[in-house]
């Protein structure tokens, strides 16, 4: 039966990804599109999410090692630029790099849970609580904030034994933050928040999510395009603006809208809801799920204000790791050696 149940969620995961990879293809046809970034961060992640399933069968502890070192070195490797990502340089500044100190934060601490003895969980969640201050050194705020709240988040994950409200406030988190940024590009915040969040995000970049969601409502139900936002969202006088030199609405949630309209919108989203699906239904213990659930939620979140899913190796990291706290460990799973609370197998409910 929990064979099946997961080989459900498999299709249903092929079906969304599919539906994501199609619907681009078809709003690209009917809009003279490019749909090439779609398609390339739909594989990043399928591709992604079976190397996980593969790699953390085989040694998930060794495995999340390597994922969480190698996205560290890329992060501290790529090109700085603040605030904004600079999509000019290989992986971009702000946002791909702040997306990738989370996902190295996430597999380190999901290799500390998996780890067998209490001296090497403690080593390797030093080593992730380590990514905090690395992201300050390199001048990442956004990741070193992000990367704190997943290393709180895993050490709060040791004491939950139902993972499934925790999923959910995680999903509720995001649905939030992206729903504010929905309402300030809307003019639909009271003027004190709203300035607040204008100076924290500058004002050329509210005034690219104004015309994202401009574009949405002027064609909801096919977009503009893949990939023409810079065709027909972007403001000619922002093209120069320090602040957003590509000139993109830096937020998934309104690109997708005014490229692709509310159906592409509602793909993203169920992506989303199947990473949680897929984390819910695993067999890994508790900790190593919701200490991934948090990385992943933490990139989404990022994802909302910044465009880090328009990088291969953020989209590709994300994959990767849903895949090793889902996958199905060829043998046991580690045993505490007594120093620490065992971890839950099955907290699903």
């Amino acid at each position: 039966m929990e064979r099946r149940r997961r080989g459900a969620s498999d299709v249903v995961g092929i079906a969304v990804l599919g539906g994501c990879a199609a619907w681009s293809l078809i709003t690209a046809t009917a809009r003279a599109g490019r749909p090439e970034g779609v398609l390339l961060a739909v594989l990043a992640v399928a591709a992604g999410y079976a190397g996980g399933r593969i790699a953390g069968g085989l040694a998930p502890v060794a495995t999340s090692c390597v994922v969480g070192a190698a996205g560290l070195g890329l992060a501290v490797a790529s090109p700085q630029a603040v605030p904004a990502p600079n999509t000019s340089g290989p992986l971009g500044g702000a946002g791909a790099t702040a997306a990738l100190l989370v996902l190295s934060t996430g597999a380190l601490a999901c290799a500390a849970w998996a780890s067998r003895t209490r001296r090497m969980r403690v080593a390797l969640h030093l080593l992730s609580a380590g990514t905090v201050v690395v992201g300050a050194v390199a001048g990442s705020t956004a990741g070193a904030a992000a990367s704190c709240g997943v290393v709180l988040c895993a050490l709060a994950a040791a004491r939950l034994r139902h993972r499934a409200g925790a999923l959910a406030g995680l999903g509720v988190g995001t649905a939030a933050v992206a729903g504010l940024g929905i309402a300030l590009a809307g003019g639909a915040l009271p003027s004190g928040p709203a300035s607040f969040l204008e100076g924290e995000l500058s004002e050329d970049r509210v005034q690219l999510w104004h015309r994202a969601l401009d574009l949405a409502a002027s064609d909801p139900a096919l977009g503009a395009g893949p990939g023409r936002f810079e065709e027909f969202g972007a403001v000619s006088t922002l093209y120069t603006a320090p602040s957003v030199p590509d000139a993109r609405p830096h937020s998934a949630v309104l690109q997708v809208a005014a490229e692709q309209g509310f159906v592409g919108l509602a793909l993203l989203a169920a992506a989303y809801c199947w990473l949680l699906y897929v984390l819910w239904r695993s067999t890994r213990p508790t900790p190593v799920v919701l200490t991934a659930g948090a990385a992943l939620t933490g990139v989404a979140v990022l994802a909302t204000v910044g465009n880090p899913l328009s990088f291969t190796a953020v989209t590709a990291g994300a994959g990767l790791l849903a895949g090793i706290a889902t996958a199905v460990p060829f043998g046991d799973e580690p045993v505490d050696d007594g120093a620490a609370p065992e971890p839950v197998r099955d907290g699903r409910g």
